[in-house]
């Protein structure tokens, strides 16, 4: 299947054809070429741009800048993004995450999109041709978008404060059984003043575990502090069911899991 190649210098001018049908953006290629190597015959023509924006990681004062063509490679070495480096090296092998883009993880559909569970964790803010929007929101209006992701930012989790975890079958490459992250954050007496935790696989896309962030608020991270965040971490989702696990078992180890990393 021949496929038509544009280059543009700029996100700007890519966004403009962009709007031509048929066309697809093309990042680190993991999605869409694969796509059009199934067969995927809606897609005719790919558009690239060489913006250096694109490529560029900003870190200062707290706050973090990924351009959406940022490999995961380049996030896992980065010195001053350690705490998301075990999110990065999440994404499949190194042949994958020298090519995977932080963009195109946002569109990845469940069992994939590790990093994007990671962001959503992070609360990040989504910079698009349209605008910004607050991740969450980003990935509920996603597979309308046709405006070109442009970056990403967040702030950086205190120390400590991030947490990831990968459940796979085929280890350390595997597709995901599920993935959490959590960012949290402790009072003086211990207590968890404020949780944010985001599931992977629990629905076709990222998804906030609500109900387990509410409960956890003014309770300490031991057994019995986290019992009743374990026992709402379903409450909400929707786990979907492929070759690698089914909904069943995946409601049925996540609060395993969970537990697990509230109590690393």
């Amino acid at each position: 299947m021949a496929l038509a190649l544009q280059t543009f210098p700029t996100v700007k001018d890519a966004n403009a054809a962009l709007k031509a049908a048929g066309t697809r953006y093309l990042g680190g290629g993991t999605l869409v070429v694969r796509a059009a190597n199934e067969g995927d015959v809606s897609v005719s023509g790919l558009i690239r741009s060489t913006d250096p924006a694109l490529s560029a990681i900003a870190v200062a004062g707290g706050k973090a800048r990924i351009g959406a063509s940022v490999t995961m490679a380049a996030i896992a070495r980065h010195p001053d993004l350690g705490a998301l480096a075990k999110a990065a090296r999440a994404v499949g092998g190194p042949a994958i995450r020298n090519t995977a883009t932080i963009g195109g993880n946002l569109f990845a559909p469940a069992p994939y999109g590790d990093f994007a569970v990671a962001l959503l964790a992070l609360d990040a803010t989504v910079d698009t041709e349209d605008g910004e929007l607050p991740i969450e929101a980003f990935l509920a209006k996603r597979d309308d978008s046709r405006a070109i992701v442009s970056s990403v930012r967040f702030t950086l989790p205190k120390a400590d404060g991030f947490r990831f975890l990968k459940v796979s079958r085929v280890k350390p490459k595997g597709v995901s059984v599920l993935s959490i992250a959590a960012v949290l954050e402790r009072a003086a007496d211990g207590t968890v003043s404020s949780a944010r935790i985001a599931l992977g696989c629990m629905a076709d896309r990222p998804m906030r575990a609500k109900a387990a962030e509410r409960a956890l608020k003014g309770k300490k991270l031991d057994q019995n502090g986290i019992a009743a965040a374990l026992a709402a971490a379903t409450e909400g989702t929707a786990p979907i069911t492929d070759p690698i696990a089914s909904a069943w078992y995946r409601a049925e180890v996540l609060p395993v899991h969970l537990g697990r990393l509230l109590l690393a």
